[in-house]
Protein backbone atom coordinates (compact mmCIF):
# COMPACT_ATOMS: atom_id res chain seq x y z
CA UNK A 1 0.00 0.00 0.00
CA UNK A 2 2.68 2.42 0.65
CA UNK A 3 3.67 1.86 -3.08
CA UNK A 4 0.39 3.26 -3.77
CA UNK A 5 0.70 6.49 -2.23
CA UNK A 6 4.31 7.12 -3.92
CA UNK A 7 2.46 6.68 -7.27
CA UNK A 8 0.11 9.15 -6.24
CA UNK A 9 -3.05 6.60 -6.04
CA UNK A 10 -5.61 7.68 -3.65
CA UNK A 11 -7.98 4.40 -2.18
CA UNK A 12 -11.32 4.91 -1.27
CA UNK A 13 -14.39 2.76 -0.54
CA UNK A 14 -18.09 3.40 -1.78
CA UNK A 15 -21.09 1.30 -0.98
CA UNK A 16 -24.41 0.95 -1.86
CA UNK A 17 -26.71 0.25 0.82
CA UNK A 18 -30.68 -1.19 -0.12
CA UNK A 19 -33.66 -2.36 1.80
CA UNK A 20 -37.08 -1.68 1.46
CA UNK A 21 -39.76 0.68 2.70
CA UNK A 22 -43.44 0.82 2.19
CA UNK A 23 -42.71 -1.86 -0.88
CA UNK A 24 -40.56 0.24 -2.08
CA UNK A 25 -36.90 -0.31 -2.83
CA UNK A 26 -34.61 2.95 -1.33
CA UNK A 27 -30.61 3.37 -1.40
CA UNK A 28 -29.21 5.23 1.54
CA UNK A 29 -27.56 8.74 0.40
CA UNK A 30 -25.06 11.13 1.80
CA UNK A 31 -24.68 15.28 0.88
CA UNK A 32 -22.07 14.98 -1.94
CA UNK A 33 -19.98 18.38 -1.79
CA UNK A 34 -21.86 19.29 -4.99
CA UNK A 35 -25.00 19.00 -3.57
CA UNK A 36 -25.78 16.44 -5.29
CA UNK A 37 -26.76 13.01 -3.40
CA UNK A 38 -24.15 10.65 -3.04
CA UNK A 39 -23.07 7.01 -1.78
CA UNK A 40 -21.81 6.82 1.86
CA UNK A 41 -17.77 7.34 0.91
CA UNK A 42 -14.28 6.93 2.81
CA UNK A 43 -10.95 6.38 2.74
CA UNK A 44 -8.84 3.89 3.29
CA UNK A 45 -5.67 4.13 5.11
CA UNK A 46 -3.53 1.53 4.55
CA UNK A 47 -1.39 2.77 8.26
CA UNK A 48 -4.69 2.07 9.99
CA UNK A 49 -7.21 0.13 8.42
CA UNK A 50 -7.26 -3.72 8.80
CA UNK A 51 -9.06 -4.54 6.22
CA UNK A 52 -11.37 -2.92 3.43
CA UNK A 53 -14.80 -4.58 4.96
CA UNK A 54 -13.67 -3.26 8.47
CA UNK A 55 -13.26 0.27 7.69
CA UNK A 56 -16.25 0.79 5.18
CA UNK A 57 -18.04 -0.81 8.16
CA UNK A 58 -17.22 2.07 10.60
CA UNK A 59 -16.98 5.09 8.32
CA UNK A 60 -20.63 4.39 7.33
CA UNK A 61 -21.81 3.61 10.88
CA UNK A 62 -19.77 7.12 11.71
CA UNK A 63 -21.28 9.44 8.76
CA UNK A 64 -25.21 8.02 8.93
CA UNK A 65 -25.60 6.12 12.08
CA UNK A 66 -26.61 2.88 10.33
CA UNK A 67 -24.89 -0.40 11.22
CA UNK A 68 -24.42 -2.80 7.97
CA UNK A 69 -24.78 -6.27 7.58
CA UNK A 70 -24.71 -8.23 4.63
CA UNK A 71 -21.79 -6.86 2.72
CA UNK A 72 -20.23 -8.21 -0.30
CA UNK A 73 -17.27 -6.59 -3.05
CA UNK A 74 -18.54 -5.15 -5.65
CA UNK A 75 -16.19 -3.94 -8.18
CA UNK A 76 -13.07 -1.23 -8.47
CA UNK A 77 -13.70 2.12 -9.70
CA UNK A 78 -10.46 3.49 -11.13
CA UNK A 79 -11.10 5.28 -14.11
CA UNK A 80 -8.52 8.47 -14.33
CA UNK A 81 -10.06 12.04 -13.20
CA UNK A 82 -13.12 9.57 -11.69
CA UNK A 83 -13.45 11.95 -9.00
CA UNK A 84 -12.92 15.59 -11.03
CA UNK A 85 -13.81 14.53 -14.82
CA UNK A 86 -13.49 18.16 -16.16
CA UNK A 87 -9.88 18.14 -14.62
CA UNK A 88 -6.61 17.60 -15.78
CA UNK A 89 -4.70 15.39 -13.77
CA UNK A 90 -1.40 17.36 -12.09
CA UNK A 91 2.17 15.49 -10.81
CA UNK A 92 0.58 16.57 -7.40
CA UNK A 93 -2.67 15.43 -7.62
CA UNK A 94 -3.78 11.71 -6.94
CA UNK A 95 -5.72 9.34 -8.68
CA UNK A 96 -8.67 7.99 -6.99
CA UNK A 97 -10.01 4.60 -6.94
CA UNK A 98 -12.89 3.61 -5.14
CA UNK A 99 -13.48 0.11 -3.89
CA UNK A 100 -17.16 -0.37 -4.01
CA UNK A 101 -19.72 -2.65 -2.12
CA UNK A 102 -23.31 -3.59 -2.15
CA UNK A 103 -24.67 -3.81 1.70
CA UNK A 104 -28.15 -5.34 2.38
CA UNK A 105 -30.53 -4.62 5.20
CA UNK A 106 -34.39 -5.75 6.28
CA UNK A 107 -34.17 -2.31 8.88
CA UNK A 108 -34.40 0.94 6.93
CA UNK A 109 -33.89 3.15 10.55
CA UNK A 110 -33.33 6.54 9.31
CA UNK A 111 -29.78 7.52 9.27
CA UNK A 112 -28.61 9.27 12.72
CA UNK A 113 -26.87 12.34 11.35
CA UNK A 114 -28.24 15.16 9.46
CA UNK A 115 -27.37 14.72 5.91
CA UNK A 116 -27.98 10.82 5.61
CA UNK A 117 -32.01 9.23 4.35
CA UNK A 118 -32.98 6.70 2.57
CA UNK A 119 -34.10 7.75 -1.21
CA UNK A 120 -36.26 5.79 -3.59
CA UNK A 121 -34.09 3.85 -6.06
CA UNK A 122 -35.85 4.41 -9.18
CA UNK A 123 -35.48 8.13 -8.46
CA UNK A 124 -32.14 7.36 -9.96
CA UNK A 125 -33.48 5.20 -12.54
CA UNK A 126 -36.88 6.04 -13.20
CA UNK A 127 -36.66 3.55 -16.85
CA UNK A 128 -35.53 0.73 -14.71
CA UNK A 129 -39.10 -0.16 -13.05
CA UNK A 130 -41.26 -1.89 -15.63
CA UNK A 131 -44.43 -1.53 -13.44
CA UNK A 132 -45.32 2.00 -14.24
CA UNK A 133 -44.21 2.96 -17.74
CA UNK A 134 -43.91 6.63 -17.61
CA UNK A 135 -44.66 7.75 -22.06
CA UNK A 136 -42.87 11.03 -21.24
CA UNK A 137 -39.55 9.64 -20.14
CA UNK A 138 -40.10 6.40 -22.53
CA UNK A 139 -40.73 9.05 -25.67
CA UNK A 140 -37.46 10.73 -23.68
CA UNK A 141 -35.10 7.64 -24.27
CA UNK A 142 -36.57 6.52 -27.55
CA UNK A 143 -35.98 9.63 -29.20
CA UNK A 144 -32.85 10.57 -27.58
CA UNK A 145 -31.60 7.25 -28.62
CA UNK A 146 -32.48 7.63 -32.42
CA UNK A 147 -31.39 10.81 -32.52
CA UNK A 148 -27.99 9.76 -30.82
CA UNK A 149 -27.64 6.75 -33.49
CA UNK A 150 -27.81 9.17 -36.10
CA UNK A 151 -28.57 6.04 -38.70
CA UNK A 152 -25.93 4.15 -37.51
CA UNK A 153 -27.15 0.19 -37.37
CA UNK A 154 -24.58 -0.75 -34.87
CA UNK A 155 -25.66 2.06 -32.10
CA UNK A 156 -29.21 1.28 -33.05
CA UNK A 157 -29.17 -2.18 -32.27
CA UNK A 158 -27.47 -1.52 -29.10
CA UNK A 159 -29.89 0.75 -28.15
CA UNK A 160 -32.89 -0.86 -29.13
CA UNK A 161 -31.42 -4.53 -27.43
CA UNK A 162 -30.98 -2.70 -24.02
CA UNK A 163 -34.06 -0.69 -23.84
CA UNK A 164 -36.34 -3.12 -25.74
CA UNK A 165 -37.31 -0.32 -28.13
CA UNK A 166 -38.71 -3.03 -30.44
CA UNK A 167 -41.14 -6.24 -29.95
CA UNK A 168 -38.46 -8.52 -31.05
CA UNK A 169 -35.86 -7.23 -28.17
CA UNK A 170 -37.02 -8.81 -24.35
CA UNK A 171 -36.15 -6.80 -21.37
CA UNK A 172 -33.09 -7.72 -19.50
CA UNK A 173 -33.72 -6.57 -15.85
CA UNK A 174 -29.78 -7.22 -15.29
CA UNK A 175 -28.25 -4.72 -17.86
CA UNK A 176 -28.86 -1.81 -15.44
CA UNK A 177 -24.72 -0.47 -15.98
CA UNK A 178 -25.03 -0.51 -19.87
CA UNK A 179 -28.14 0.89 -19.94
CA UNK A 180 -26.54 4.02 -17.50
CA UNK A 181 -23.75 4.29 -19.53
CA UNK A 182 -25.45 4.14 -22.68
CA UNK A 183 -27.36 6.86 -21.57
CA UNK A 184 -24.36 8.54 -20.58
CA UNK A 185 -22.67 8.25 -23.98
CA UNK A 186 -26.03 9.94 -25.52
CA UNK A 187 -26.17 12.43 -23.10
CA UNK A 188 -29.50 11.64 -21.90
CA UNK A 189 -27.98 12.01 -18.14
CA UNK A 190 -26.73 15.09 -16.01
CA UNK A 191 -23.69 13.65 -15.38
CA UNK A 192 -22.92 13.84 -18.88
CA UNK A 193 -22.95 17.73 -19.06
CA UNK A 194 -21.47 18.18 -16.08
CA UNK A 195 -18.50 16.27 -16.87
CA UNK A 196 -18.17 18.35 -19.85
CA UNK A 197 -18.34 21.53 -17.54
CA UNK A 198 -21.58 22.30 -19.42
CA UNK A 199 -25.03 22.96 -18.16
CA UNK A 200 -27.77 20.28 -18.36
CA UNK A 201 -30.88 20.84 -19.55
CA UNK A 202 -33.74 20.02 -17.09
CA UNK A 203 -35.28 17.20 -18.41
CA UNK A 204 -32.39 14.85 -18.48
CA UNK A 205 -33.05 11.31 -17.38
CA UNK A 206 -32.97 10.61 -13.29
CA UNK A 207 -31.59 12.19 -10.31
CA UNK A 208 -28.18 12.60 -10.42
CA UNK A 209 -25.54 11.68 -8.12
CA UNK A 210 -21.92 13.13 -7.38
CA UNK A 211 -18.82 11.92 -9.21
CA UNK A 212 -19.55 8.71 -10.97
CA UNK A 213 -21.65 7.35 -7.88
CA UNK A 214 -24.55 6.81 -10.00
CA UNK A 215 -22.45 4.37 -11.97
CA UNK A 216 -21.60 2.50 -8.56
CA UNK A 217 -25.58 2.13 -7.84
CA UNK A 218 -26.21 1.24 -10.90
CA UNK A 219 -23.82 -1.77 -10.67
CA UNK A 220 -24.96 -2.52 -6.98
CA UNK A 221 -28.36 -3.01 -8.62
CA UNK A 222 -27.39 -5.17 -11.64
CA UNK A 223 -25.44 -7.63 -9.27
CA UNK A 224 -28.41 -7.69 -6.99
CA UNK A 225 -30.69 -8.49 -9.61
CA UNK A 226 -28.58 -11.20 -10.57
CA UNK A 227 -28.18 -12.25 -7.73
CA UNK A 228 -31.76 -12.89 -6.96
CA UNK A 229 -31.99 -16.03 -9.22
CA UNK A 230 -29.42 -18.10 -7.86
CA UNK A 231 -28.40 -17.08 -4.35
CA UNK A 232 -31.63 -16.25 -1.57
CA UNK A 233 -30.87 -12.44 -1.17
CA UNK A 234 -33.97 -11.63 -1.08
CA UNK A 235 -34.34 -12.71 2.31
CA UNK A 236 -31.51 -10.35 3.16
CA UNK A 237 -34.05 -7.43 2.70
CA UNK A 238 -37.01 -9.18 4.49
CA UNK A 239 -38.38 -9.63 8.01
CA UNK A 240 -38.17 -12.76 9.80
CA UNK A 241 -41.68 -13.43 9.47
CA UNK A 242 -43.39 -12.45 5.94
CA UNK A 243 -46.13 -13.02 3.99
CA UNK A 244 -45.78 -14.73 0.58
CA UNK A 245 -47.17 -11.29 -1.09
CA UNK A 246 -44.66 -9.24 0.93
CA UNK A 247 -41.92 -11.66 -0.42
CA UNK A 248 -43.34 -11.24 -3.92
CA UNK A 249 -43.45 -7.35 -3.10
CA UNK A 250 -39.91 -7.50 -2.14
CA UNK A 251 -39.03 -9.49 -5.48
CA UNK A 252 -41.05 -6.61 -8.18
CA UNK A 253 -39.09 -3.48 -5.90
CA UNK A 254 -35.94 -4.69 -6.75
CA UNK A 255 -36.26 -6.02 -10.11
CA UNK A 256 -39.04 -3.77 -11.14
CA UNK A 257 -40.79 -6.00 -13.04
CA UNK A 258 -44.54 -7.01 -12.00
CA UNK A 259 -44.40 -10.76 -11.47
CA UNK A 260 -47.37 -13.41 -12.01
CA UNK A 261 -48.61 -14.43 -8.71
CA UNK A 262 -49.24 -18.01 -9.04
CA UNK A 263 -46.31 -18.67 -10.43
CA UNK A 264 -44.36 -16.82 -8.24
CA UNK A 265 -45.30 -18.71 -5.06
CA UNK A 266 -44.79 -22.66 -7.06
CA UNK A 267 -41.43 -21.60 -7.84
CA UNK A 268 -41.19 -20.48 -4.27
CA UNK A 269 -42.75 -23.57 -3.19
CA UNK A 270 -40.13 -25.47 -5.39
CA UNK A 271 -37.37 -24.07 -4.01
CA UNK A 272 -37.99 -25.06 -0.54
CA UNK A 273 -36.79 -21.88 0.71
CA UNK A 274 -39.58 -21.15 3.53
CA UNK A 275 -41.88 -22.57 5.76
CA UNK A 276 -44.75 -21.53 7.66
CA UNK A 277 -44.36 -20.20 11.28
CA UNK A 278 -47.78 -20.91 12.00
CA UNK A 279 -49.02 -17.62 12.71
CA UNK A 280 -51.28 -15.00 10.67
CA UNK A 281 -51.58 -11.96 10.43
CA UNK A 282 -54.61 -9.43 9.71
CA UNK A 283 -51.97 -6.69 8.66
CA UNK A 284 -52.98 -7.14 5.07
CA UNK A 285 -56.16 -5.70 5.19
CA UNK A 286 -57.86 -8.32 3.47
CA UNK A 287 -58.63 -12.35 4.82
CA UNK A 288 -55.97 -13.33 7.70
CA UNK A 289 -52.50 -14.36 5.77
CA UNK A 290 -49.94 -16.86 6.41
CA UNK A 291 -46.71 -15.87 8.16
CA UNK A 292 -43.58 -17.70 6.25
CA UNK A 293 -40.04 -17.66 7.45
CA UNK A 294 -36.82 -18.49 5.10
CA UNK A 295 -35.34 -21.85 6.44
CA UNK A 296 -32.13 -20.78 5.91
CA UNK A 297 -28.70 -22.54 3.87
CA UNK A 298 -28.71 -26.74 3.47
CA UNK A 299 -26.43 -27.31 6.54
CA UNK A 300 -24.72 -29.82 5.18
CA UNK A 301 -23.80 -27.92 1.67
CA UNK A 302 -24.17 -23.92 2.78
CA UNK A 303 -26.36 -24.32 -0.61
CA UNK A 304 -29.90 -22.63 -1.35
CA UNK A 305 -31.30 -21.63 -5.00
CA UNK A 306 -32.23 -18.27 -5.81
CA UNK A 307 -35.91 -17.52 -6.92
CA UNK A 308 -37.22 -17.09 -10.38
CA UNK A 309 -38.95 -14.03 -11.66
CA UNK A 310 -42.12 -14.88 -13.61
CA UNK A 311 -43.03 -11.16 -15.45
CA UNK A 312 -46.39 -10.88 -16.24
CA UNK A 313 -46.70 -10.46 -20.10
Amino acid sequence: MAGSAEQGVRIGLSVVVMTLRDRRAVVLTTAGEDGARALPFGPFDPARDRTFERALRDFVTDQTGFPLGFVEQLYTFGDAGRASPRATPGPDQKREVSVGYLALTPDAAEGQTHDSRWDALFDFFPWEDRRAVDPALNAYISEGLTAWAAGDAQRLARARALFALTPEHRWNEERVLERHELLYEARLVAEAFRDRDAAAPADTAGRPMTSDHRRILATGLGRLRSKLKYRPVLFELTPGAFTLSELQAAAEAVSGLTLHKQNFRRGVERTGLVEPTGHVTSATGGRPAELFRFKGVDPQTGAAPGLSLPAQR
